[in-house]
């Protein structure tokens, strides 16, 4: 007579050693991470050289430096839900491969429009691969290194943003700009292939969706050797039957927290794209050469790798406090850096003491999606906080033309960007009062487990 034997997935990947599968999965996820914020941020840096080569005017370039954000809004909110419901392992090679392609063919751009239509087509794919690939790595992570780990991760896109200016910098003054961008292509074209033969499944997206017992336990074996006793496996969170990943993220108890993290991510990403599109010009109007400008742009999303010692605090402490203290001292940073037009010296230190603070902000929101929702809703509600957000991306590019257009100094501009930094430090203090006691995702006597 077989015994039957049960095994709560999370309290097996708590209870085992960090395995060499969960480090791979982390790996394959910061090189996705890292390749989207390169192919994010390029446009950014190539900018100062399109307006040369096609003779354009400054307010022009709104479109180009935007085009990836409307197709980052699509990809993120579509890829969601299509990942609560066939997996991870699927949308994230093909968001890569997507991305690879689109960002190579928009080297061979003769003119602005196909630029434009170009980089929307790259945006798709950025919106699908980031939520993904951190949902995969909080799934694989224990959950007393979860925010230390999905921090880690997120820690790939400003250093792939770092990455652009740093190569930008030096490829373009010899190759070209069309050189950043045949790099941002080739480099996930040759991942999405190792992707294929390397990344798993989510073991508790295939407890949730009710996959063989088989397939679960090959998923876990090597994590632990005891996968292989077990008779059916269970998640640790309660499981609403027959409602769907999309209403499950806007269901009463966790919508003010949902209507929260889009508002903070908004806030981050107006600043986050306002600076990341626009400093390598506003430097360069400021007196900096263009070399010089984009070495220094690149110091702001080199700050991202504070994320870390966030994640470490987040692990012990509130995340929702610790977050929102590090927006708001991004708010009073950026004022500092209006401080130091044309000063090369001043603006290196302060652009990377404001990236430390805001992209540590920003960077930790993930971890605080994740732990927010439930693995039938995890992905959605990473997706749409990102999706949703990106409008504020949108709006930052379009805010620092605007803004440039009414001849504000450059001073004044910096000041109306350290705002939306307070914004969002505000929503996370309304999150953190609107909680419930009982977190989603732990365990409890009362809560209904979804078993396999």
């Amino acid at each position: 007579m077989t015994v039957e034997r049960s095994v709560d997935v999370q309290a097996f990947i708590n209870d085992n050693p960090l395995s060499s599968r969960q480090i791979g999965v982390i790996l394959l996820c910061f090189c996705v991470v890292l390749l989207d914020g390169f192919d994010t941020a390029a446009i950014g840096y190539i900018a100062p050289s399109l307006l040369g080569e096609w003779g354009l005017q400054r307010p022009a370039l709104a479109p180009v430096l935007s085009a990836a954000l409307f197709g980052l809004v699509i990809g993120s909110l579509s890829a969601g839900p299509v990942s609560d419901r066939i997996g991870r392992r699927p949308i994230l090679i093909g968001s890569v491969l997507v991305m690879g392609a689109a960002c190579l063919a928009s080297s061979f751009s003769k003119d602005l429009d196909t630029l434009v239509a170009w980089r929307f087509v790259t945006g798709l794919a950025l919106g699908a691969a980031m939520p993904t690939a951190l949902t995969l790595v909080s799934e694989y992570s224990p959950a007393r290194r979860r925010s230390l780990i999905t921090n880690l991760v997120f820690c790939g896109f400003p250093l792939g943003a770092a990455l652009g200016g740093f190569l930008a910098a030096w490829v373009i003054p010899a190759f070209g700009w069309r050189s950043v961008l045949i790099v941002g292509g080739a480099a996930p074209l040759l991942l999405a292939l190792l992707l294929l033969l390397a990344l798993p499944e989510s073991a508790r997206f295939a407890v949730a969706r009710d996959k063989p017992v088989e397939t679960i336990r090959k998923l876990l074996l090597p994590i632990g050797a005891a996968a292989a006793d077990a008779t059916r496996f269970v998640l640790p969170e309660t499981a609403v039957a027959g409602q769907g990943a999309i209403r499950s993220v806007l269901s009463r108890s966790l919508i003010v927290g949902t209507l929260m993290l889009w508002v903070a991510y908004f806030m981050g990403l107006v600043i986050f794209y306002a600076m990341i599109n626009w400093m390598p010009v506003l430097f360069r109007d400021a007196g900096l050469n263009p070399a010089t400008a984009a070495l220094v742009s690149a110091l702001f999303p080199l700050g991202g790798v504070g994320s870390l010692f966030s994640g470490l605090l987040m692990d012990r402490f509130n995340g929702n406090r610790i977050v929102a203290v590090f927006f708001a001292l991004s708010g009073v940073a950026f004022v500092a850096i209006g401080q130091f037009s044309g000063q090369v010296a001043a603006l290196t230190v302060t652009v990377l003491v404001v990236g430390v603070m805001m992209n540590t902000a920003q960077s930790s929101l993930g971890s605080l999606a994740a732990a927010y929702y439930p693995t039938q809703a995890r992905a959605t509600g990473i997706a749409w906080m990102m999706g949703l957000g990106r409008f504020g991306g949108i709006a930052g590019s379009f805010l620092v033309a605007e803004l440039a257009s009414r001849q504000m100094s450059f001073e004044s501009i910096f000041i109306a960007l350290a705002i939306p930094g307070f914004l969002a430090a505000a929503a996370l203090w309304v999150k953190q009062a609107a909680s419930a006691p009982q977190r989603v995702g732990t365990t409890t006597a009362a809560a209904a487990s979804a078993v396999h």
